[in-house]
């Protein structure tokens, strides 16, 4: 395999991220992965790390180097971060679990696999265009597909934020899966959460990324210009954007290529707890992160496979 990525979160003017991106890679397979996490103080942040470290630990342990059936794997990781997250609200006597938006996509053999719940997205760019993206889980999408509101309409609607499937709260995700999508030299794919979607619509968003060709440029730029039109309300933001390139195509700075990577090995970058919870104004004491972290590992075990 051959591309470049590149990924960021910030916490926009919110007290704290909420948000998680994480994405990892062996010789022949590639994982991505972008959660919006939903809940009080601390909650959110922990339903979304839940999901992400999961959901990349889980590609570690199966993608050796293929990932055997990629649709059964995106359902089982979906399906246990999901009870995951109930068994560390039933820990916690929490009165309602957290939640959770997620997308996860994973490339093998050329061909791209997702599968979400929620309003995170997923757009693959291909010849400056959209050529398929994700359907958000909202009300606000149901009411576009009915024909009550417009697309302006939609983009001010008070309940533009509410959802109706996600990881984690009180009814089981409806979970939606792609079919297996070839890519060709040049598409882009780009997972972000609604505040980078949501101030900027799906025309700049494209324009941006399909005109750098430079997502290690684009990207941040990008979200700059998202966190500047929600203006004092931004929410979180975060993006993973990966460029597919020619196996055999010259080797361009910032290219990634695995042909030479062994086997059992794994690049991964995800930030850490610690980092991502402690962004903005809401202050937590070591204690308090060392705990978090400490459910966070146990509700992973209790739904690892050894």
């Amino acid at each position: 395999m051959k591309f470049t990525i590149y990924q960021e979160s910030r916490p926009g003017k919110r007290p704290s991220n909420q948000d998680r991106i994480a994405y990892c890679y062996s010789r022949d397979a590639l994982l991505m992965v972008i959660a919006d996490g939903m809940g009080g103080h601390l909650h959110g942040e922990v339903a979304a790390q839940i999901a992400v470290q999961y959901i990349t630990q889980a590609f570690q342990r199966d993608a050796q180097p293929l990932v055997g059936d990629p649709v059964l794997f995106l359902s089982q990781v979906m399906t246990n971060a999901h009870h995951a997250i109930l068994d560390y609200a039933f820990d916690k006597y929490l009165p309602e679990a957290p939640r959770t938006t997620v997308v996860a996509c994973l490339i093998q053999n050329g061909l791209a696999h997702w599968a979400h719940a929620g309003d995170s997205r997923l757009y693959l760019l291909r010849k400056g265009e959209i050529e398929l993206q994700t359907r958000d889980h909202s009300r606000v999408q149901l009411m576009l597909d009915q024909g009550l509101i417009d697309a302006d309409g939609a983009a001010v609607h008070p309940g533009r934020n509410r959802i109706y499937s996600c990881l984690g709260g009180n009814h089981a995700p409806q979970v939606e899966f792609s079919r297996p999508t070839p890519l060709y030299a040049g598409d882009i794919i780009a997972l972000c959460t609604d505040g980078v979607w949501g101030p900027l619509g799906n025309d700049e968003l494209k324009g941006r990324l399909v005109e750098a060709k430079n997502l290690m440029k684009a990207i941040p730029k990008l979200m700059d210009e998202a966190e500047a039109r929600a203006g004092a309300h931004a929410d979180n933001l975060s993006m993973i954007g990966l460029l597919w390139l020619e196996d055999f195509a010259d080797t361009l700075p910032d290219t990634v290529s695995t042909q030479t990577m062994a086997i059992s090995s794994f690049t991964t970058q995800m930030e850490s707890f610690e980092r991502t919870a402690g962004s903005g104004a809401q202050d937590l004491t070591d204690d308090e992160i060392e705990q978090a972290i400490s459910e966070i590992n146990v509700a992973i075990k209790k739904f690892s496979q050894d």
